[in-house]
This record gives C-alpha cells, sequence and structure tokens, in this order.
C-alpha cells in the first residue's frame, strides 16, 4: 500500500489511488510530497540518501526562471 492515497502516473501524468495506474498500466507515485517537519529524527538519512554533504550537490539543483519586468 503507498504511504499517500493520491497517486499520479509518471507515464501519463493521471490521477490515481492505486500505484498501478488504471489508465496505462504504468507506475504511478505520490502526487505530492510527504509533511516536513523541523524535528524530523530521519533528516541525517534523508541528508546522506541525497548526498548533501558531498561538493557539487548546489550545481545539481534546479535553478527558478527568472521573469525580467521591463
Amino acid at each position: 500500500m503507498a504511504r499517500q492515497i493520491l497517486q499520479q502516473c509518471l507515464e501519463c501524468k493521471q490521477y490515481c489511488l492505486d500505484i498501478t495506474c488504471p489508465n496505462c498500466g504504468g507506475k504511478a507515485q505520490a502526487a505530492a510530497p510527504l509533511r516536513w517537519s523541523p524535528e524530523d529524527p530521519r533528516a541525517n538519512l534523508r541528508r546522506k540518501l541525497h548526498k548533501v554533504s558531498e561538493e557539487g550537490w548546489s550545481e545539481s539543483l534546479p535553478e527558478l526562471n527568472h521573469s525580467s519586468e521591463e
């Protein structure tokens, strides 16, 4: 069973309630990230998983589009 009820298909972007899309049969994942808490006891494990402390990690983050108002 999925950790969250609402799922979104990775292939067709259809929303569903199962981890298998009923529309195309593709894999679905949580439609929204899990809630975050500053008291997260597993934060150190999550940082290790995403290799936050390694050099070059910040360059791998996506950049925001800048809108120019003229």
